[in-house]
This record gives C-alpha cells, structure tokens and sequence, in this order.
C-alpha cells in the first residue's frame, strides 16, 4: 500500500489501483484466455462480471444457446450437459411427433385388431341366420357394439392427429425455454469451472476437436434416436427391442448349470467340511440360548445390558425378553439369537482380521471391494440358488446366506477406522520404539475401536434383516412364524413376532454400542 493510498485511507482489498491488484489482473486474464482459448476478450468480461458478486449472474452467451449441450459437452460441462440433453431431446421430440409423426398409429392398431373380431362375429351372424339359430340377436348386438367402439376409436384418432401442431408448437417453447436458459448460465457454470481449474490443473481447458467431434456425434445421436422412436412408434424395431438372439441366453445358462454341477462334484469335501465346522459352532449356540433354563439366559442377558448400556436399558431389556416368553415366541427367539449368533460370529472372526489385513495393504482392499460389493448389492434371493446348490437347505446354509449378506461392514468400517489413525500418532510411537504388534493393538486398534465396534453392530443388524429371508431354506427361529404368516395372511401372528425380531435386534444392538453409542 503506498503512503498516498495509506493517507486517503482505502481500504487495500478495494484498491484496484495498486501494483499487486494490476498484476493480479493482468495474471487472471492469462489465465483465462489459457483456459477458454477461444474468445478470450469475451470470457474476461463475463468473468470479472461473475466474479465480482457472490451469487448468481446471468450472462448471455449466444454460442451456448445455439449449439446447446454440444457446447456444454465440448467444454467438459457433463453435469449440464445431460440434463440439457434430455430437455431438448424432449422439445425436438414433440416437434418431431407434432409435424411427422403417426398420432393415431396406436387407435388404429386398435382399430385393426376390433376389425379382425368384427369379421369373424359377422360370419357367425350370417351363419345363424341361415340356419335360423336363436342365437341371430346375440350376434346381431355384438356386431352393432363392435362397429359403435370402432366408430369411437376413429373419431378418437382423428382427434388426436388435430393435435400435431399444438404439440409441435410445445416442444418449440420448451426448445425455446431451455435454449435460453442454456445461454444464461453457461458462463456461469464455465467460470465456476475455471475456478476449480485454477487449482487443479489437470482439469481438460478449452475446447479440444477431439471432444467437439465426440459431444456433437452424441448428442446428435441421442436426440436421433428418440425423435424417429416416439414419432414412428413400432417403425424401427432395433430402436424397441435390443437386437439379441435367444440361443445366448440359453447358451449362458448350461455352461453356469455345468460350472455349479462341476463345483458341486469336485468341491464336495470343502462345502462337508464348512458345514461340519458351522455345525460345530451353531450346536454350541443353541445348547447354551435354547438348552440352559430360560431364567438364566435371561438373567445374563440382562446384567449383560446393564452393564455395557445401564440401568434404563437393562429394564427395557428384561421388558423385551418377557414379551416374548409371554407371547410363546422364548425358544424360537433363543434358536433365532443362536443361527444369528453364528453367523455374526463367523464374520466377525473373518472380517476384523480381513480389515486388519487390508487397511494397509491398498491394491489387496482395491480387489476385494468388488467382490463386497457384489455380497451387498446381489438379491439374497439370487445367493441362495448357489448356497443352496453347495450346502443344501437347512441351517448351515442359512448361516452362509447371512453371512454374505451382513459379512461385509464389518470389514469396510475396520478399514476405515484402521486409516483413520492419525499418522502423526503413529509416529509419535514408533519414536519411542514402538514395534508392530505394540502398534497395532496399543495404538491402531484402541483408536480405530468405534468404528470397528459400529462394524460388527452393522453385521448383526443386517444379519438379523436376513431372518426372514433365510427361514426359505430351512432356518427355524422367528422368521419361520413371519413366513407362515404371510403364507396365510395371519397378520396378528407376524406382527407379534415381526416385533421379537425387532426387540432381538434393539438388545443386541444396546449391548454391542453400549453407554458409547
């Protein structure tokens, strides 16, 4: 600030006068005619208009709105350039249907199919006439109404073919409307865009043939395509159906049937021997919840609850366990919490040591993180054709289908946390001398502990969704009484023990996240 400016008292943020404020200005003109690359002069004007408020600034920019989302595209503007796509796809759209297209093809198609029936009905008629059937005015009354509904699908065509210029006048004001507002905003949106290239570089700048030719021949395509399939409904037959030939699909399905046959066959003692080690750990489950007397379950599960979550919820607790003792649902509760228990137990076994695992080991968690994906996102309904395939029905196989459902949070929320230690904690005790193992549970797990305990709260909860679903294949417990009463439409019956599902889940849930949660 120069002692002149200093003296007069401007404030220096305002004083566009000064070296530092000219040499500002003279580098964000660089920068601009380096980003847009054509019309420079243009851009720098709409720029420093945009720049100088904070909100909103219409602009008008004409090459915008003529060439539409081929210019957003052009420009790397995506994100509008879609939704403009679809706007104008629809205006041309209308104007296309409103000036070609065939309006009454689908009266008429109706029309043709009345006219196939209204043939055969008069030869019916003629028929009874000659052989003079009582059946001549039945006929007689079904030929007049046939001939009364085409009369009123004709005048409904003729009327809906009236309407092509008024449709093709509102496909124009809606090409109108969004060719405007394609003007307005695109400088706006280019500025916000030259702003985040400002600090990312590799952000594309200008405006490359390469994604001219790609944006044109695009859109043009789009738009082509939907204009000739709603103007000339059923012309174009590539348009409705996606050329296929049936002979792949049916192909596809014997060698996925000969895969499974030949799994089955050769892998038959790893799917025994997963079943007998499930066995083992489910047998232990119901002997302790479904054998031991229900006073004493109950009563740990409740002390259990008080004191991981306190007082109050150790009452709801003893509220919730009495509720179902009461309604008859103790011991199918007690064999739910048994398969749940298993299969939770299982993928956590497996899924804190995965996460351990993967958490500092980037390429092995990027290869795995489809293959949770594909567990989360796949039907259970779909999972259970293979596990069903592989280990029959009954409980083992209910165990598997949750675990694959509710397997993986577990495994994600440990990741997350595990990188989520600060680094500047670790290396505060690797410092001090700290080995790998006095790092890993001295450090990273204390740490990471909330969100590897939200983890196996995720599995359990997402576990306990799959009661239902895995009573299908042979699970017993509460999900069996929800399918019989869906079965049977007995809707006391589900909802008294859709809520013991619940109250299972409301438990197990205060136990695991406790007081911290």
């Amino acid at each position: 600030m120069t002692d002149a400016t200093a003296e007069l008292g401007v404030n220096p943020l305002e004083d566009t006068s000064s070296d530092a404020a000219v040499a500002y200005a003279e580098e964000r003109r660089e920068n601009i005619r380096a980003f847009v690359r054509t019309s420079p002069g243009y851009y720098i004007r709409m720029f420093d208009r945009i720049g100088a408020s904070a909100r909103f600034t219409a602009t008008f920019n004409a090459m915008a709105g003529l060439f539409g989302p081929i210019w957003f595209g052009a420009r790397g503007l995506w994100s509008w350039a879609l939704p403009f796509l679809i706007l104008e796809a629809l205006g041309f759209v209308q104007i296309a249907r409103g000036l070609f297209g065939d309006l009454a093809a689908d009266a008429m198609a109706r029309i043709a199919s009345i006219e196939g029936t209204l043939a055969l009905r008069k030869q019916q008629l003629a028929s009874a006439i000659e052989s003079g059937s009582d059946k001549v005015d039945v006929y007689r009354r079904t030929v007049d109404s046939l001939e009364a509904n085409i009369g009123g699908i004709r005048d409904e065509a003729a009327a809906l073919a009236a309407e092509g210029p008024t449709i093709a006048v509102t496909g124009l004001a809606i090409l109108a409307v969004v060719k405007l507002a394609q003007s307005l905003v695109a400088n706006w949106a280019l500025e916000a865009r030259f702003s985040d290239w400002l600090s990312d570089r590799s952000i594309r700048s200008g405006m490359p043939v390469s994604q001219i030719v790609f944006s044109t021949v695009f859109m043009v395509l789009i738009v082509a395509a939907a204009m000739m399939h709603y103007s000339f409904p059923g012309r174009f037959s590539l348009l409705s159906d996606f050329p296929t030939d049936p002979g792949i699909r049916l192909t596809s399905i014997d060698r996925v049937e000969a895969f499974f046959n030949w799994a089955v066959l050769n892998g038959e003692a790893l799917f025994d021997a997963i079943t007998y080690f499930i066995r083992l750990v489910l047998d232990a489950l119901e002997l302790v919840f479904v054998s031991t007397p229900w006073i004493v379950v109950a009563a740990l599960i409740i002390l259990l609850t008080w004191l991981t979550a306190g007082v109050r919820m150790a009452i709801y607790s003893g509220a919730f366990l009495a509720y179902m003792g009461l309604l008859g649902f103790w011991e199918k509760a007690m064999t739910t919490l048994a398969l749940l228990g298993t299969a939770a137990c299982l993928s956590i076994l497996i899924g804190i040591p995965l996460g351990m695992f993967a958490a500092r080991r980037p390429r092995f968690y990027s290869f795995i993180q489809p293959i949770m994906d594909f567990m989360q996102t796949m039907p259970a309904f779909v999972f259970m054709i293979p596990v069903i395939a592989f280990f029959g029905t009954g409980k083992p196989a209910a165990v598997v289908t949750t675990m694959i459902f509710g397997g993986t949070p577990v495994v994600r929320l440990t990741v997350l946390g595990l990188r989520g230690v600060p680094e500047s904690v670790r290396e505060a005790a690797i410092s001090f001398g700290a080995n790998k193992w006095y790092l890993l549970t001295r450090v990273d797990l204390p740490l990471a502990s909330p969100s590897i305990r939200a983890g196996i709260n995720q599995t359990i909860m997402l576990s306990l969704a799959m009661v239902v679903v895995a009573s299908l294949i042979g699970a017993k417990g509460l999900g069996e009484d929800v399918l019989e009463a869906l079965q049977y439409a007995n809707v006391g019956q589900g909802i008294l023990a859709g809520f013991s599902i619940l109250f299972c889940a409301m438990i197990l849930d205060r136990i695991v996240q406790g007081g911290r949660k």
